[in-house]
């Protein structure tokens, strides 16, 4: 995949999300939850955990990963998978820097 073949879209600045947190945007009705990590590292996955639906934006982001608010399962922010002895997987979706701004593209990765 290139960026010839992606829909990016503007969501904002780096700045408009904390450090180790999240905010959320709508497409659709689907809720797609950006993160930034503590060493400012963006990325995006659908804000539901593959466990119960759990808002992943209501949990703590730490070590490339965020934890579940609901049941703690562990997803990776690069994948989208559950960690561990969990299965499941997140969508997840790419993302891309222009300067502070953060670009999304609204085609979930394979």
């Amino acid at each position: 995949m290139n960026a010839m073949t992606e829909n990016w879209v503007e969501i904002g600045s780096i700045n408009d999300i904390p450090l180790r947190g999240a905010r959320c945007v709508e497409h659709g009705d689907m809720t797609i939850a950006i993160f930034r990590t503590s060493d400012d590292k963006i990325f995006a996955l659908e804000d539901k955990c593959p466990h119960k639906n759990g808002p992943l934006s209501d949990g703590i982001v730490h070590d490339g990963c965020v934890t579940c608010p609901l049941h703690n399962w562990v997803i990776s922010l690069e994948t989208g998978q559950a960690q561990g002895a969990d299965k499941g997987q997140s969508l997840s979706f790419p993302v891309q820097m222009n300067g502070n701004k953060i670009l999304l593209s609204l085609r979930a990765k394979s």
